[in-house]
Protein backbone atom coordinates (compact mmCIF):
# COMPACT_ATOMS: atom_id res chain seq x y z
CA UNK A 1 0.00 0.00 0.00
CA UNK A 2 1.17 3.14 -0.71
CA UNK A 3 2.10 5.46 2.14
CA UNK A 4 3.12 8.85 1.27
CA UNK A 5 0.79 10.50 -0.92
CA UNK A 6 0.34 13.72 -2.95
CA UNK A 7 -2.71 14.68 -4.53
CA UNK A 8 -2.31 17.36 -7.56
CA UNK A 9 -4.73 19.98 -9.67
CA UNK A 10 -6.37 22.81 -10.51
CA UNK A 11 -8.71 24.68 -7.87
CA UNK A 12 -12.45 22.53 -7.51
CA UNK A 13 -10.50 19.32 -8.77
CA UNK A 14 -12.15 17.79 -5.32
CA UNK A 15 -8.09 17.66 -3.60
CA UNK A 16 -9.78 17.83 -0.25
CA UNK A 17 -12.56 15.80 -0.65
CA UNK A 18 -10.65 12.62 -1.85
CA UNK A 19 -7.91 13.24 0.70
CA UNK A 20 -10.57 13.67 3.62
CA UNK A 21 -11.63 9.92 2.06
CA UNK A 22 -8.34 8.39 1.54
CA UNK A 23 -7.26 9.33 4.59
CA UNK A 24 -10.19 8.03 6.62
CA UNK A 25 -10.21 4.79 4.90
CA UNK A 26 -6.50 4.16 4.89
CA UNK A 27 -5.44 5.64 8.45
CA UNK A 28 -3.18 8.16 7.03
CA UNK A 29 -2.77 11.44 8.51
CA UNK A 30 -4.02 13.85 5.56
CA UNK A 31 -3.80 18.07 5.58
CA UNK A 32 -3.17 20.64 3.05
CA UNK A 33 -0.93 23.82 3.37
CA UNK A 34 -4.37 25.74 3.37
CA UNK A 35 -5.80 23.87 6.59
CA UNK A 36 -2.17 24.28 8.29
CA UNK A 37 -1.96 28.04 7.48
CA UNK A 38 -5.25 28.67 8.66
CA UNK A 39 -4.64 27.15 11.96
CA UNK A 40 -1.36 29.23 11.94
CA UNK A 41 -3.91 32.57 11.01
CA UNK A 42 -6.67 31.17 14.04
CA UNK A 43 -3.78 30.85 16.65
CA UNK A 44 -2.55 34.28 15.13
CA UNK A 45 0.73 33.65 14.79
CA UNK A 46 3.04 35.45 12.70
CA UNK A 47 3.06 32.74 9.86
CA UNK A 48 -0.79 32.66 9.92
CA UNK A 49 -0.71 36.54 9.51
CA UNK A 50 1.60 36.63 6.61
CA UNK A 51 -0.46 33.84 4.56
CA UNK A 52 -4.04 35.93 5.27
CA UNK A 53 -2.57 38.41 3.01
CA UNK A 54 -1.82 36.35 0.04
CA UNK A 55 -5.03 34.36 0.72
CA UNK A 56 -7.28 37.17 0.28
CA UNK A 57 -5.53 39.09 -2.64
CA UNK A 58 -6.12 35.32 -4.66
CA UNK A 59 -2.56 34.75 -4.52
CA UNK A 60 -0.49 31.44 -3.99
CA UNK A 61 1.77 31.33 -0.62
CA UNK A 62 5.16 31.99 -1.07
CA UNK A 63 7.52 29.11 -1.05
CA UNK A 64 8.90 29.63 2.26
CA UNK A 65 5.74 30.14 3.63
CA UNK A 66 4.58 26.65 2.41
CA UNK A 67 7.69 24.67 3.46
CA UNK A 68 8.22 25.55 6.63
CA UNK A 69 4.23 24.33 7.72
CA UNK A 70 4.77 21.41 5.87
CA UNK A 71 8.22 20.50 7.48
CA UNK A 72 6.47 21.24 10.60
CA UNK A 73 3.58 19.19 9.88
CA UNK A 74 5.47 16.07 8.16
CA UNK A 75 8.18 16.20 11.07
CA UNK A 76 9.07 12.25 11.54
CA UNK A 77 5.54 11.26 10.36
CA UNK A 78 6.18 7.64 8.63
CA UNK A 79 2.41 8.48 6.87
CA UNK A 80 1.16 11.37 5.12
CA UNK A 81 -1.39 12.94 2.63
CA UNK A 82 -0.87 16.12 1.44
CA UNK A 83 -3.27 17.70 -0.71
CA UNK A 84 -2.49 20.35 -2.93
CA UNK A 85 1.51 20.33 -2.18
CA UNK A 86 4.03 21.08 -3.55
CA UNK A 87 2.89 23.45 -5.94
CA UNK A 88 5.89 25.04 -7.15
CA UNK A 89 8.65 23.22 -9.29
CA UNK A 90 11.01 24.74 -6.21
CA UNK A 91 8.94 23.42 -3.49
CA UNK A 92 8.68 20.05 -5.11
CA UNK A 93 12.84 19.79 -5.12
CA UNK A 94 13.17 21.25 -1.60
CA UNK A 95 10.63 18.80 -0.60
CA UNK A 96 11.96 15.91 -1.84
CA UNK A 97 15.38 16.58 -0.25
CA UNK A 98 13.78 16.96 2.86
CA UNK A 99 12.11 13.83 2.52
CA UNK A 100 15.55 12.18 1.23
CA UNK A 101 17.43 13.32 4.33
CA UNK A 102 14.19 11.20 6.48
CA UNK A 103 14.46 8.24 4.25
CA UNK A 104 10.92 8.38 3.34
CA UNK A 105 10.44 9.12 -0.37
CA UNK A 106 7.00 10.00 -1.62
CA UNK A 107 5.53 6.62 -2.86
CA UNK A 108 2.81 8.02 -5.52
CA UNK A 109 1.76 11.46 -6.87
CA UNK A 110 -1.60 11.68 -8.25
CA UNK A 111 -2.65 14.83 -10.72
CA UNK A 112 -6.57 15.01 -10.45
CA UNK A 113 -7.33 16.92 -13.88
CA UNK A 114 -10.30 18.93 -14.95
CA UNK A 115 -10.99 21.28 -17.76
CA UNK A 116 -10.66 25.20 -16.76
CA UNK A 117 -14.15 25.32 -17.83
CA UNK A 118 -15.45 22.92 -15.55
CA UNK A 119 -12.97 24.33 -12.56
CA UNK A 120 -14.91 27.93 -13.08
CA UNK A 121 -18.20 25.91 -12.95
CA UNK A 122 -17.49 24.46 -9.57
CA UNK A 123 -15.59 27.38 -8.44
CA UNK A 124 -18.63 30.05 -9.04
CA UNK A 125 -20.30 27.73 -7.09
CA UNK A 126 -18.07 26.89 -4.11
CA UNK A 127 -18.86 27.76 -0.47
CA UNK A 128 -16.36 27.27 2.59
CA UNK A 129 -17.53 26.77 6.63
CA UNK A 130 -16.07 29.74 8.09
CA UNK A 131 -15.03 27.74 11.50
CA UNK A 132 -14.39 24.38 10.02
CA UNK A 133 -13.26 25.05 6.90
CA UNK A 134 -15.00 22.16 5.09
CA UNK A 135 -15.59 23.00 1.15
CA UNK A 136 -18.96 22.37 -0.24
CA UNK A 137 -20.97 23.11 -3.91
CA UNK A 138 -24.07 24.83 -3.74
CA UNK A 139 -25.33 22.96 -6.98
CA UNK A 140 -23.80 19.27 -5.59
CA UNK A 141 -24.58 19.39 -2.10
CA UNK A 142 -27.86 21.57 -2.82
CA UNK A 143 -27.42 24.38 -0.31
CA UNK A 144 -27.03 28.07 0.13
CA UNK A 145 -24.81 30.71 2.24
CA UNK A 146 -27.96 30.30 4.82
CA UNK A 147 -27.42 26.83 5.52
CA UNK A 148 -25.70 25.55 8.36
CA UNK A 149 -22.30 23.79 7.61
CA UNK A 150 -23.54 20.21 7.80
CA UNK A 151 -19.85 18.94 9.39
CA UNK A 152 -20.32 21.50 12.44
CA UNK A 153 -23.28 24.04 11.98
CA UNK A 154 -21.09 26.97 11.17
CA UNK A 155 -21.11 29.55 8.99
CA UNK A 156 -20.82 29.56 5.56
CA UNK A 157 -19.50 31.99 3.04
CA UNK A 158 -18.15 32.47 -0.66
CA UNK A 159 -14.18 32.72 0.40
CA UNK A 160 -12.63 36.13 -0.47
CA UNK A 161 -10.66 34.88 -3.40
CA UNK A 162 -13.42 32.56 -5.32
CA UNK A 163 -14.52 35.48 -7.43
CA UNK A 164 -13.74 35.61 -11.10
CA UNK A 165 -10.81 38.46 -11.35
CA UNK A 166 -9.38 36.05 -8.12
CA UNK A 167 -9.82 32.76 -10.32
CA UNK A 168 -8.39 33.99 -13.32
CA UNK A 169 -5.48 34.62 -11.59
CA UNK A 170 -5.22 31.33 -10.11
CA UNK A 171 -5.68 29.75 -12.89
CA UNK A 172 -3.02 31.39 -14.72
CA UNK A 173 -0.67 30.77 -11.36
CA UNK A 174 -1.32 26.90 -12.01
CA UNK A 175 -0.64 26.69 -15.37
CA UNK A 176 2.12 29.10 -15.00
CA UNK A 177 3.84 27.22 -11.54
CA UNK A 178 1.69 23.87 -10.82
CA UNK A 179 2.07 22.15 -14.62
CA UNK A 180 6.07 22.33 -14.04
CA UNK A 181 5.64 20.10 -10.81
CA UNK A 182 3.34 17.67 -12.48
CA UNK A 183 6.29 17.46 -15.66
CA UNK A 184 9.09 17.12 -12.52
CA UNK A 185 6.80 14.09 -11.39
CA UNK A 186 6.31 12.47 -14.24
CA UNK A 187 10.08 12.60 -15.43
CA UNK A 188 10.61 10.48 -11.87
CA UNK A 189 8.04 8.27 -12.59
CA UNK A 190 5.71 8.93 -9.91
CA UNK A 191 2.79 11.14 -11.70
CA UNK A 192 -0.48 9.30 -12.24
CA UNK A 193 -3.12 10.94 -13.86
CA UNK A 194 -6.45 10.61 -13.05
CA UNK A 195 -9.87 12.61 -14.76
CA UNK A 196 -11.97 13.70 -12.20
CA UNK A 197 -14.84 14.47 -14.82
CA UNK A 198 -16.88 11.24 -13.52
CA UNK A 199 -17.26 12.44 -10.05
CA UNK A 200 -16.39 12.04 -6.44
CA UNK A 201 -17.49 8.36 -6.09
CA UNK A 202 -15.83 7.14 -9.39
CA UNK A 203 -12.49 9.38 -9.24
CA UNK A 204 -12.13 7.21 -5.13
CA UNK A 205 -12.76 3.93 -6.55
CA UNK A 206 -9.94 4.41 -8.92
CA UNK A 207 -7.96 6.26 -6.02
CA UNK A 208 -8.73 3.50 -3.80
CA UNK A 209 -7.55 0.98 -6.22
CA UNK A 210 -4.38 2.16 -7.21
CA UNK A 211 -3.40 2.86 -3.19
CA UNK A 212 -3.82 -0.40 -2.11
CA UNK A 213 -1.22 -2.06 -5.00
CA UNK A 214 2.22 -1.73 -3.41
CA UNK A 215 4.90 1.51 -3.80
Amino acid sequence: MKQRVVLLGPPASGKGTQASLLGATFGIPHTSTGEMLRRERAAGTSLGIEADTYTRQGFLFPDHLALTVVEQWVDDRERFLLDGFPRTLSQAQAFDRMLLDRARPLDVVYLLALSDAEVRRRMLGRLTCESCGAVYNSEFHKITADSPCPKCTGHLARRSDDTEEALDHRLSQYHELTTPVATYYRDLGLLKTIDVSPGRDEVFKTLYADMREAA
